[in-house]
């Protein structure tokens, strides 16, 4: 139970404290999403950020460098294990 209201904490503090995703209009690079840099106030919850996330690897190199796109893959994973961690029984 214990586990499970810090998990719920946890999940609750970092999807406060992440910025909705700003992105350039011509369909470039998301600088929220690399760098957090450009972000509203707004926020998603974590089934948006990886579908956002999922988005921006599609793009691959036509806008993205090979590390940038290691990040943004470093990023999927991480809130697909927080997204797991939280569905667990």
């Amino acid at each position: 139970m214990k586990k499970a209201a810090v998990l719920l904490l946890a999940a609750f503090i970092t999807s406060v404290s992440v910025p909705a995703f700003a992105q350039d209009p011509k369909g470039g690079k998301d600088e929220c999403l690399l760098a957090s840099k450009d972000c509203k106030n707004d926020v998603d919850s974590i089934q948006q950020k990886i579908k956002k996330l999922n988005a921006e690897i599609k793009k691959g190199k036509k806008v993205y460098s090979a590390d940038e796109i290691k990040k943004l893959d470093a990023k999927l994973k991480e809130a697909e294990a927080m997204l797991d961690n939280m569905l667990k029984p």
